[in-house]
């Protein structure tokens, strides 16, 4: 017996290299009720477990719907959902889905959001609100061609050439806004606020304020979620794996007789964090759980890692 949908199909695509310094890769997905179960009728949910992140989701989708879930707020939750866009996230939040439907996930980075969806992403933080929530329909329309489309080569097609023309009508994002973000993702993060507002030639409280309001989260929570993707990305690779079980918060965590500990110290030093305490309460904070839990076989995600 199945715990939930089947995952029939994944296809990754990548956006056309005019657009990848501001579009993350197509996620194209197939997923049916399991089998016996009668599409959405009686068929348990899929839960998947989703990390916070200095990105913006657009699930462009067909068939069964979906909730999202902020932990923190049912009001910035979405119910019966097949279409949305979410983020950034400043914390983790779930999506449940039951029975048959397909469709296609983008991460856009938050200027190129701020333009392809025509709203200031101050009114998007840490919710995630339905295609008919936001003010122009065209996304609707893209939806709709996508559903129809043969497969997924014209499917992604599809989104270069909308994404295209979106971008080119769509007015541009305040320039020191741009090379703010520049600035935080060329250093993972570590750049100073300080340094980022003399950089512009902006206070720290204008910066704050601008950046909050057009691009969702603030400049120093912005820069601790681009080192958090960082090591969360990296939690794939055979070094983390390697690292040993993940070590408990608190006193004495940092002793150097600890065995698997020590390359949990490595690593958190490499990811930019001071110690691995540092590192784990970070990632409860934006995953609800521990790197090594993030690890292990089963755990469902959508999110980049």
């Amino acid at each position: 017996m199945t715990d939930g949908p089947v995952l029939d199909e994944v296809r990754v695509g990548l956006p056309a290299a005019r657009l990848r310094p501001v579009v993350g890769r197509y996620l194209g997905y197939r997923e049916g009720a399991p089998v016996g179960v009668e599409s959405g009728r009686d068929a348990p949910a899929l839960v998947r477990h989703e990390a916070a992140g200095a990105f913006v989701v657009l699930i462009l989708g067909w068939g069964a719907p979906l909730d999202v879930l902020n932990p923190r707020s049912a009001a910035h939750s979405a119910y019966r959902v097949d279409s949305f866009v979410a983020g950034p996230y400043d914390g983790y939040c779930t999506t449940s889905t039951a029975g048959a439907g397909a469709g296609v996930q983008l991460l856009l980075t938050p200027p190129a959001a701020r333009r392809v969806l025509g709203v200031p992403l101050g009114e998007l933080t840490n919710r995630a609100v339905a295609l008919d929530g936001l003010p122009d329909p065209w996304l609707h329309r893209l939806r709709a061609r996508l559903a129809g489309a043969p497969d997924w080569p014209h499917r992604f097609a599809l989104l270069d050439a909308a994404l295209d023309a979106r971008l080119a009508d769509a007015d541009p994002v305040d320039p020191h806004l741009d090379r703010a973000w520049d600035l935080l993702t060329g250093s993972a993060g570590r750049i100073g606020i300080g340094g980022l507002a003399d950089e512009l030639g902006w206070s720290r409280r204008h910066l704050a304020a601008r950046f909050r309001r057009e691009l969702g989260l603030g400049p120093k929570t912005t820069a601790r979620l681009l080192r958090f993707q960082r090591a969360y990305a990296a939690l794939g690779r055979q070094d983390a794996v390697s690292a040993g079980p993940a070590p408990p918060e608190g006193p004495g965590s940092v002793d150097g007789r600890t065995g698997p500990m020590d390359g949990w110290a490595g690593l958190a030093a490499r990811w930019g964090y001071y110690d691995q305490s540092h590192l784990i309460r970070e990632f409860r904070e934006f995953t609800g759980t521990t790197p090594a839990a993030l690890g292990r076989p089963g755990s469902h995600s959508s999110n980049p890692g």
